[in-house]
């Protein structure tokens, strides 16, 4: 700091008092200390890495650690052979046991109420020849799927549902049916309820069925016993045809609505479905076919009959899967969408999700995806489908997510369907599996994918938001601890981080939890080489350090933290060093010049940064200050890098040097290398460089505390310099010069050449110009006049004028209602208020005091 208000005292003890006593009556808080060292301790901002944007849509990315070999594939051929069709059919209801009992035949009316007997044969073998062939074309069809079998139950199992397999019979099953001589078998079995009983009613004849295709009535029903065709009843409610085959009913309200929910979607299948499927298997243009597959799926939709449940579900996905075969992306993603919604699962589910994974990875087909919904269909899967059992499938479904994250249109869409909560639910699954777990390792794959999605969705606020409240540090800080050798995880979530922490609050979020920053040091130790991963890394820590005095100290005290910062700066300093001697050696032979930041010098910029920011805290500033090696290293990048080259490092690295040399501790490294880095900085004076121009004169500040220094200074007309200054526009510019101005007029012999430069009037205009908009540099001018003084007293001055004009500027200044404007706000005002009162005002009157009296 400026220490001119420290000047000894003069040996007259007639003579008053130097002015500093007054500023250092009390001693001060550190929180005081930093407060009133106004841009002395600096904390350092930088741009956040760049990422750059895969040239091609991939699960990995061109720089993924990944071998070919240890990764599931991004290009794949696509079949329908690849779908399994055992795995299509409808999910059974309830597990029958066997039967106990025989069925037999009722073979009379008057015998139905009978007690049970066995049937008797036939009269002839002509009759039985009969009989046989149309039972063995019965059992022919069921075994296809075009007829129900007649099942039956013994009395214990009388209540429990019945499923059937697929109830399904062409019209022309029915009419070789209606040719074989079966006038009408009654089958039944002995129920608690003797009054109801299975009956098969075989009344149908050609021209009916005929009729039924044309959706009129057919009658081929089972029927409880007792009761007529519903049909015929008046005010019967029901307007579907009812439906050809061999129907059924049971005992119970239950399972009669049962049947009629099953005969009802029949009968739309027959209607609605059916004519659609016959459109697909003509396999017309890609342009029909889509418009056949919208419409399927808004019948199937209106019927009801998406998911497992569908009985016609096997017949209809068969269809679909062979249409996979035709090459076309609007068509497959057609496909894809009515598959998932189908609820398949095993070999069928993985194959889909590759089918939309194959769309998607297209970005030409962003548009029809985005048109065609298939985003909530993804979500679907990721939100029911088993993580361990499906983890394949998932890994390929959040894929084909991963892509639309990348297109910003994409992006609220997610988010308002709830993405992120449930990509942090599934990324807590995940978590919750063990390293010794068999899908440990696959479930890495999955989660590559997971967090670059969620690195997309870390654009928008919203999500940001959702991220906080839904405790995604945690989760994220989890993933990193147990996938810390998994470099593809580690560099997506320090991506996500990265992102992140460039906002106050996640970034406050982060700092609460303790154990990020042994881990940022692991990741850190773990992947030295891995430069995309380190300079988000650091980036992190900069961010964390920047604004919390609890994340700086905590960071700190961490095991080896100053070791690993320093291993790091030793290492990519000697890569960026390697790197100018490389393309030196070639600039002559008309080569690209090396393009800056590079890698090196990015990574060694934001780890400066950290130092920087780190060394705001007064213990931990003062530990780094006496960390030779950390200092050593600083010196080196002011003395091998141009400001012309690479500005930012530069000005971070004299930054940080002026952030250490402002505590002023024993085996201070800064105070060992003073002179040093006096001879790196005044190439920064002479400079064009405004900023690396202000940083030197900044650190000069507190270097010309000391004498040896201020010698330099004098030495090197460093101070005709500074004075120059006090011209500048700027204020923090002034305020920097004025610092090293004060601490030479410490020394009384070296006024007299600061007089001869103009110093008195270069500080009343300076004063003149900026006084009433910041009082703290009004205040550091009065110090160094309070220095000058004597010289400003005395008669042979030449300066008459400016103490002329000096007298009238304090009288003005310290008249408060000229000097506080009533017009600004109140907090604004009041603020102004304080410094004037506490630091301007007492420097002021002293000072006025002493000329008055001369």
């Amino acid at each position: 700091l400026c220490s001119g208000m420290q000047a000894s005292k003069t040996e007259n003890a007639k003579k008053a008092e130097p002015f500093y006593w007054l500023s250092v009556a009390k001693e001060k808080t550190s929180s005081e200390i930093i407060n009133e060292a106004r841009n002395v301790l600096q904390t350092v901002r930088t741009q956040r890495p760049f990422t750059a944007a895969d040239d091609q849509r991939k699960l990995f990315g061109s720089g993924s650690s990944r071998g070919l070999q240890n990764r599931p594939p991004s290009v794949f051929s696509l079949h329908a052979s690849s779908f399994d069709l055992a795995e299509s059919r409808p999910v059974s209801g309830v597990r029958l046991s066997p039967l106990d009992h025989k069925p037999v035949l009722i073979t009379s009316a008057k015998d139905e109420d009978s007690s049970v007997f066995l049937p008797k044969p036939p009269a002839d073998a002509a009759e039985v020849r009969k009989v046989s062939s149309a039972r063995a074309y019965l059992l022919k069809a069921t075994s296809l799927g075009n007829l129900f079998s007649a099942k039956v139950f013994p009395p214990d199992q009388s209540e429990e549902k019945l499923d059937s397999e697929e109830p399904a019979m062409m019209m022309n099953d029915l009419d070789r049916t209606n040719n074989n001589c079966l006038a009408e078998q009654r089958l039944y079995t002995p129920f608690k309820d003797e009054s109801r009983q299975l009956i098969c009613n075989g009344r149908i004849n050609r021209s009916r069925s005929k009729d039924f295709m044309k959706g009129t009535t057919g009658t081929f029903l089972f029927q409880l016993r007792g009761e007529s065709d519903p049909m015929k009843k008046p005010g019967t409610k029901s307007s579907w045809p009812r439906i050809s085959g061999c129907k059924r009913t049971v005992t119970g309200l239950g399972n009669e609505t049962r049947v009629n929910d099953w005969e009802e979607e029949e009968v739309f299948w027959r209607i609605k479905i059916l004519p659609i499927l016959h459109e697909l298997e003509k396999k017309d243009s890609v342009e029909n076919l889509c418009l056949a597959c919208t419409k399927l799926y808004q019948a199937l939709n209106e019927g009801n009959m998406l998911g497992k449940r569908f009985k016609r579900r096997s017949e209809l996905l068969k269809t679909l899967y062979k249409l996979v075969d035709i090459d076309s992306d609007p068509l497959g993603l057609k496909l894809a969408k009515i598959i998932l919604a189908m609820k398949v699962d095993g070999k069928n589910l993985l194959s889909v999700c590759k089918l939309t994974f194959k769309i998607c990875r297209n970005e030409k087909n962003d548009y029809i995806v985005q048109n065609d919904g298939l985003l909530d269909c993804l979500l679907e899967v990721l939100r029911n489908e088993d993580l361990q059992k499906n983890n394949e499938a998932l890994l390929y479904c959040m894929g084909a997510i991963k892509f639309m994250s990348g297109n910003a249109v994409f992006l609220n869409e997610m988010v308002n369907k709830g993405a992120v909560e449930m990509l942090l639910q599934l990324m807590k699954q995940i978590n919750n599996i063990k390293e010794k777990d068999t899908y440990f390792s696959s479930l890495g794959h999955l989660l590559v994918q997971l967090t670059a999605t969620l690195r997309n969705l870390a654009d928008l606020a919203l999500a940001r938001c959702q991220l906080v409240c839904s405790g995604a540090v945690s989760e994220l800080c989890v993933a990193l601890e147990q996938r810390v050798d998994d470099q593809d995880v580690c560099t997506y979530i320090v991506r996500i981080l990265s992102k992140l922490s460039s906002y106050d609050d996640f970034c406050a979020a982060l700092a609460d939890c303790s154990r990020c920053y042994a881990l940022f040091l692991a990741l850190l130790n773990k992947h030295q080489k891995q430069q995309d991963l380190v300079v988000r890394v650091v980036f992190i820590l900069g961010n964390l350090t920047a604004k919390n005095n609890q994340a700086r100290e905590q960071f700190f005290k961490e095991k080896r933290s100053v070791n690993t910062l320093t291993s790091l700066f030793q290492t990519y300093y000697e890569h960026d060093l390697n790197a100018q001697t490389w393309f030196h050696d070639r600039e002559g032979k008309g080569e690209n010049h090396l393009k800056h930041p590079s890698e090196a010098e990015d990574v060694l910029i934001k780890l400066i940064r950290v130092l920087a920011n780190l060394s705001i805290h007064p213990s931990v500033g003062a530990a780094l200050a006496a960390e030779h090696d950390v200092v050593k290293l600083l010196v080196t990048v002011l003395e091998y890098r141009s400001i012309d080259d690479c500005e930012e490092l530069v000005i971070n690295a004299a930054t940080t040097i002026n952030n250490l040399s402002y505590y002023q501790v024993k085996n201070s490294a800064v105070q060992d290398k003073k002179l040093h880095i006096a001879e790196m900085l005044l190439k920064l004076l002479m400079g064009d460089n405004m900023d690396g121009v202000v940083e030197a004169v900044r650190v000069f500040g507190n270097l010309s505390q000391d004498h040896e220094i201020c010698g330099f200074i004098m030495q090197k007309k460093i101070y005709r310099f500074m004075i120059a200054l006090l011209d500048s526009k700027n204020q923090d510019v002034c305020y920097s010069a004025c610092g090293v101005l004060l601490n030479l007029t410490v020394d009384k012999n070296q006024q007299a050449f600061l007089m001869e430069e103009g110093i008195i009037g270069k500080l009343v205009d300076c004063l003149q110009d900026f006084g009433p908009a910041d009082w703290q540099l009004a205040c550091l001018i009065c110090k160094t006049l309070w220095n000058c003084s004597e010289t400003i007293t005395s008669v042979a001055s030449p300066s008459g004028g400016d103490t002329d004009t000096l007298l009238v500027l304090l009288t003005s200044l310290l008249d408060e209602k000229l000097v506080l404007d009533c017009s600004l706000d109140r907090d604004v005002r009041d603020c102004l208020k304080l410094h004037w009162e506490r630091e301007f005002k007492p420097v002021a009157e002293k000072l006025l005091d002493r000329i008055q009296s001369h």
